[in-house]
């Protein structure tokens, strides 16, 4: 584990995003966009455990999944700007990230609709024996969705290669967990009671939610069939757009203090000037680094064309 490595990729998602949100009032991203600031640990963490060709199927706040299982800056800024240079050539936006080349077969804005996907995909390994993973990344309220227990059902049943990653940020766009669920209601053994490797943790913390993860890779590499984590973490910015919305009253400024304190970035940072693994010059450096490489993926999507209606655009189906 590279300590280093895991608070630059982190770091990386966050600046990412906050250009993201810095600039999306120019009118140059027209599409909806769902940040994932405040969340980059877990993505991080899962994404260290996988391999390359290992799978991915996203959600509506899909930017870390891509960016952390190695997509291409440039390619999703670009299709953030509607521009055929896209990873999805312009078509899809901010909520539909592909890269078959690392293994992110893309994400999906439908509530709980990654699970089923990401299910047929470890199907589809299953049956060709090609020793992939795939990992379906939704949230909380996703849950609620019959489709999550039809498939936890099938995964079992089929001792799928697949680990179910639920990002817990506390809320299903405005509402909290209390007005949705029995307070009794516990996923972790839900997920036990299907017969699989079940765990929760803190999301906020990378080397935990890497911890968690490899601990779930290993039991589904080993043949024990389908893994399920849940990790808590918790979203700074609105559901869906670039400001903050403490001032819509469904969540408090306390609650909203008390979680920046717990920021994975902040914390992890310190832990690592604490160990001497880090100092504020490598930071400084790495910032500098990523502004540049941010300014470069903006000025690169900036300059591509639009889509056309032209033979490579056509292309909706593999052959």
């Amino acid at each position: 584990m590279n300590k280093r490595d895991l608070f630059y990729k982190m770091l990386r998602i966050r600046m990412i995003e906050e250009a993201i949100a810095n600039r999306y009032s120019e009118q140059k991203m027209r599409c909806p966009t769902h940040l994932s600031i405040g969340q980059e640990a877990i993505a991080v963490g899962v994404s260290e455990a996988l391999d390359r060709n290992d799978l991915v199927m996203s959600n509506h706040r899909a930017h870390a999944h891509y960016l952390a299982k190695g997509g291409d800056l440039k390619a999703m800024i670009a299709e953030i700007h509607g521009k055929k240079t896209g990873c999805s050539l312009g078509r899809g936006g901010s909520m539909h990230l592909v890269d078959q080349s690392v293994g992110m077969l893309g994400s999906t804005p439908i509530v709980a609709n990654s699970i089923p996907v990401a299910t047929g995909l470890a199907f589809a390994s299953s049956l060709q024996g090609d020793k992939k993973i795939t990992v379906s990344y939704f949230g909380e309220g996703a849950t609620e969705e019959g489709v999550f227990g039809e498939c936890l059902n099938f995964a079992a049943l089929k001792n799928l290669p697949i680990l179910y990653v639920c990002e817990d940020n506390l809320y299903s766009v405005y509402s909290p967990v209390n007005v949705r669920q029995s307070s009794i209601r516990n996923l972790c053994k839900i997920a036990e009671a299907h017969g699989m490797f079940a765990k929760e943790g803190d999301g906020n913390n990378v080397e935990e939610s890497l911890e968690i993860a490899r601990e779930a890779v290993d039991s589904i590499r080993n043949g024990n069939g389908p893994a399920f984590i849940k990790l808590n973490t918790y979203r700074y910015r609105e559901h869906c757009g670039p400001n903050f919305d403490t001032d819509l009253g469904y969540r408090t400024e306390e609650e909203f203090k008390l979680w920046l304190e717990r920021c994975p970035i902040k914390t992890y940072q310190q832990k690592l000037l604490d160990e001497n693994v880090l100092s504020e010059q490598d930071t400084q450096e790495m910032r500098e680094t990523l502004s540049q490489e941010i300014d470069d993926a903006f000025t690169f999507a900036q300059e591509s064309p639009f889509p056309e209606f032209d033979p490579d655009y056509e292309l909706t189906y593999a052959e």
